[in-house]
This record gives C-alpha cells, sequence and structure tokens, in this order.
C-alpha cells in the first residue's frame, strides 16, 4: 500500500473519531453563533434548552453529514499534510538538513504544508459544513429539511452549486489560516518530544499525541474562532433578498454584525469550543497516529522508503 492511501485511511481513522467526540460540543457552539444576541444565557442554558425540547439525540442532528463527509476531510486534511511533508523533508535530506532521529522540517515549511492541507480540505469541508449548519440550525418543530440529502437535492434544485458552496470563500480563509496554524503547532510539539527522548515518532507515547493534539486545537482556533463565527453567520444566511438574506458578502457580515451587536459576538460560543477542542482534537491525531502505526506494520515493507 502507498505512503499516500495509508495516509488517507489513517485520516479518516482521525475524522471519525473527531465527529464522535465533538459533534454534542459543535451544535451548541453552532447554536450560539447563529442565534440572536440574547438567545441564550450561555453555554449551559443553550445546552439545556436543546435536550429539553429536542431531546438528547438532537446533540447528533445532522452527525451523518460530518461523519461521512468529515471522516473525508480529515483524510484530505492529512492526505495533504503528509504529501507536502515528504516533498519539504525529500528536499532538506537532498541539501543535507535534518537530525539524528529524522529529516526535520522547518517552521516555515510546516506553515505552507498546513495551507496546502487547509486549501485541499476546504474544496470538500465547505460543502459539508454548510449542509451540517443548516440541519443544526433548522426549526425542531418545522424543520426544512428531512436529512442531509434531502437538504443536498432541495438547494442545489433552486441554487445549484453556488448554493451548495456558499460561504465557501471565509471557509477557504478558515481553514488556510487556521491549518497552517493547527499542524505547524502538533508537528513542533512531535519533533521536540522525538528530539528530547531521541526517539523515533511511532515510539512516542500515544497520551502525547492526546496531549499534543489538544494544544494544536487551542492554537487553531485561537486563530480562526471569528472567521469561523462568520462563516456560521454566512451559511445560515438566506440565498437571496426575497429568501431573507441579510448578508451580501464576508465584508458586509462583518460590519453588520459589529455595528449590530459588538465585538462579543465574535466570541460567541467559544466555551463549548474550548471545552469541546481538546477532546475533538487529541482523539484526532491519536487517531491518526494510531492508525499510521497498524497500517505501518501491515504493510511494513512497503512502508519503509522515507518517500
Amino acid at each position: 500500500m502507498s505512503k499516500t492511501a495509508q495516509d488517507l485511511i489513517a485520516g479518516t481513522a482521525g475524522g471519525i473519531a473527531q465527529v464522535l467526540v465533538g459533534q454534542p460540543f459543535d451544535i451548541v457552539k453552532v447554536r450560539m453563533q447563529t442565534a440572536p444576541k440574547g438567545t441564550y444565557r450561555g453555554m449551559v442554558d443553550c445546552a439545556g434548552g436543546i435536550l429539553k425540547n429536542e431531546g438528547p439525540l438532537a446533540f447528533y442532528k445532522g452527525t451523518l453529514t460530518p461523519l461521512l463527509g468529515i471522516g473525508v476531510c480529515v483524510s484530505i486534511q492529512f492526505g495533504a499534510m503528509e504529501y507536502s511533508k515528504r516533498f519539504f523533508a525529500k528536499r532538506n535530506l537532498e541539501s543535507g538538513i535534518g537530525g539524528p532521529h529524522g529529516i526535520l522540517l522547518t517552521g516555515p515549511q510546516l506553515l505552507v504544508s498546513g495551507v496546502f492541507a487547509g486549501v485541499a480540505n476546504g474544496v470538500v469541508s465547505g460543502p459539508v459544513e454548510h449542509i451540517r449548519i443548516r440541519l443544526q440550525t433548522q426549526s425542531a418543530t418545522k424543520p426544512e429539511f428531512g436529512g442531509p440529502w434531502d437538504a443536498i437535492k432541495k438547494i442545489y434544485a433552486k441554487r445549484g452549486v453556488a448554493g451548495i458552496y456558499k460561504g465557501q470563500a471565509v471557509t477557504l480563509l478558515r481553514e488556510a489560516s487556521g491549518y497552517a496554524v493547527y499542524f505547524w503547532a502538533y508537528e513542533k510539539l512531535m519533533q521536540r518530544e522525538m528530539a528530547t527522548k531521541r526517539i523515533a515518532r511511532d515510539q512516542v507515547n500515544p497520551g502525547k499525541a492526546v496531549l499534543f493534539g489538544a494544544a494544536a486545537g487551542y492554537v487553531l482556533w485561537a486563530v480562526i474562532y471569528p472567521i469561523d463565527m462568520i462563516k456560521s453567520r454566512i451559511q445560515t444566511d438566506g440565498f437571496s433578498p426575497a429568501d431573507g438574506q441579510k448578508y451580501t458578502s464576508t465584508l458586509d457580515c462583518v460590519r453588520k454584525v459589529w455595528r449590530a451587536e459588538g465585538a462579543g459576538a465574535f466570541v460567541r460560543g467559544l466555551t463549548p469550543t474550548l471545552i469541546r477542542s481538546p477532546f475533538a482534537n487529541g482523539a484526532t491525531f491519536l487517531g491518526f497516529e494510531m492508525a499510521q502505526r497498524v497500517l505501518h506494520k501491515l504493510f511494513h515493507e512497503e512502508s519503509d522508503a522515507p518517500f
């Protein structure tokens, strides 16, 4: 099995782990981001309202889309990231850059690799998150969509591909900036662990993958949360003025939210995100690293080559 195929499979494992752990927190975040100011007193009030009015299964509303879609998205993220890392590692090897425990990538190389992973991922994550957010925020008593496939069919019938990709520009901005720092933070922590203990990557304690993933998740959200809020607003907005459209562009959304709700709107829903982040991102990297180790053992001969 090729290294790229292994990366994609391991990334899928990480994505599934991320969704199962993080989905309940995510729906609370989205509801708080998109609700009018004053709707909820806080995270507990929002979560309590969902539980009381919609039942416990509501916390996994719209899960099928992210379970399939985010599995693919995280697969693409890691596949693109690992491909880019191998590209730079090969160049570093040819230049004689490295250490006793492997070819180390520089900070700029890791950032560029993360941007590449984010842009590649954004092509899929944009429509996946759009459909998920529509399902998460629709009325529980009079739902517009019967499920993810119904939502895709109805939006496509009325608005075409552009409707499915609503909010794509801000999604690409979020993914490129976010995954640049996300993977940079994780890889730097992993490199430090390997250098300090003089061990190979597959000898790093799995618990460290969880901790490093949790730390990388906090770095990610510190950079992208306001962008993510704008993305949520745009992806729950109407498709035209006749359809209740509030925002004509990303900048228009930023200006109107700032004027109407102030700076606080850009961090509304941050608490459930910060609670969710270490669990979801720790699970993502743990799933990826463990799947990589299993695949390496199963296809050891094919995996021996460094590139």
